[in-house]
C-alpha cells in the first residue's frame, strides 16, 4: 500500500473499513464481544451506519472499530489510516501539529489520535528475550540549554533512556528515572538471554553484570570502535530519536517520553519493511489496545 493507493482509500469511507476489516478479520470476522468466528452479518439500510455488524451469537451489533485504538473516535478511519501510514513512513517522526493541519482536525483530536497510534506500535509483553550481540547505551534528553543561563531559564532536570538493541535484530527502549546500577541491571535481565554478548560504554552503572553475560565496553573518551566491540547501533538509534525531538516535535514530556520510545522502537524493528507493509503492521497490531483520553492526560499531572 503506497501513498497514492491510500489518497483512494481516505476519499472513499467504505473502502478504508474494508480495508481494516480485512487485516483484523483476515479468516472470517470475529465478534469482539463472545469471540465467535463466522456468525456475524452485515446490517445494511439507509440509516444504518457504514461497517455494522451483528453477531448472530450474543446479538450484538459491532463495527471493526470496537476494542481498538479507533473505538469511539469520531474520525474518519480513511485520515486514520493517512496519520498510521505518515508515522510509519516518517523516519523521525512527524508532529500532531502537522496532523492538525494535514487532516483538518482540531490539535487536541490530532494529538490523542497519535498518541493512540504509539500505544499500538508498542511491543507486545513476553515476545521473547534478545540474543547474540545487545548493545546497551543511555542518553539524557532535555533540561536547560547550556547557552541561555545568562537569561534566567530555569533549570530542568533531564529525562534518561536506557535502550537495548541486538544487532540485526529488534530495538527495546525504556524511560528510566535513574541510571543507576540496580536499574540497568533489571532491564538486562528482564530483556537479554543468558550468556548474551553485552556492549556498553564506560558508564559505571554497567559493572558488575558479567555474571551470566560476556561484557565488553569502549572507552569513548579514546576510541568509539574496537573490532567489534562498539555501541554505534545505539548510537545511531540515540541520534535519530533526539533529531526527532527537535525537528518534528521541539518537546516532549518525561511523562510521555516512553510512548515516543516504543514510536522508535517500532520503526527501527521493522526498518527492512515498506512503508506500506509497516503500515498494515501497525493497523493489525490496533486489535485489543484500548487507549480513553483521559489516561494519557492523567499520566502526564
Amino acid at each position: 500500500m503506497n501513498f497514492n493507493q491510500l489518497a483512494a482509500v481516505l476519499a472513499d469511507e467504505e473502502k478504508a473499513i474494508a480495508l481494516v476489516e480485512q487485516q483484523r478479520w483476515p479468516d472470517g470476522v470475529v465478534c469482539p464481544h463472545c469471540g465467535v468466528l463466522g456468525r456475524a452479518y452485515r446490517l445494511q439500510g439507509k440509516t444504518t451506519r457504514k461497517g455494522l455488524w451483528k453477531c448472530g451469537a450474543c446479538r450484538s451489533q459491532f463495527t471493526v472499530r470496537v476494542n481498538t485504538i479507533f473505538e469511539d473516535s469520531h474520525i474518519p478511519l480513511g485520515k486514520w489510516l493517512l496519520a498510521i501510514h505518515r508515522m510509519c513512513s516518517s523516519k523521525k517522526g512527524v508532529s500532531a501539529n502537522q496532523l492538525s493541519r494535514e487532516l483538518e482536525l482540531t490539535y487536541k483530536s490530532s494529538w490523542f489520535l497519535c498518541q493512540r497510534i504509539r500505544y499500538a506500535m508498542k511491543r507486545k509483553p513476553l515476545s521473547g528475550l534478545l540474543k547474540g550481540v545487545v548493545e546497551a547505551d543511555e542518553t539524557y534528553v532535555g533540561g536547560r540549554p547550556p547557552n541561555n543561563k545568562h537569561r534566567g531559564y530555569i533549570k530542568r532536570r533531564k529525562a534518561i533512556a536506557v535502550s537495548l538493541i541486538q544487532r540485526d535484530g529488534e530495538a527495546r527502549s525504556f524511560r528510566v528515572d535513574a541510571a543507576s546500577k540496580p536499574r540497568l541491571h533489571a532491564l538486562i535481565r528482564d530483556n537479554v538471554e543468558g550468556g548474551a554478548v553485552i556492549m556498553t560504554d564506560m558508564h559505571p552503572s554497567y559493572k558488575g553484570i558479567e555474571p551470566g553475560y560476556d561484557h565488553h565496553t569502549v572507552d569513548h573518551r579514546v576510541e568509539y570502535v574496537r573490532g567489534i566491540v562498539h555501541t554505534n547501533f545505539a548510537e545511531s538509534f540515540f541520534s535519530l530519536f533526539k533529531r526527532g525531538i527537535v525537528g518534528s516535535f521541539h518537546h516532549i514530556s518525561e511523562k510521555h517520553m516512553q510512548r515516543y520510545l516504543d514510536e522508535f522502537d517500532f520503526r527501527w524493528n521493522s526498518r527492512k519493511e515498506l512503508d506500506g507493509e509497516r503500515t498494515l503492521k501497525c493497523v493489525k497490531q490496533s486489535e485489543g489496545k484500548r487507549l480513553t483520553y483521559r489516561q494519557p492526560i492523567e499520566s502526564s499531572r
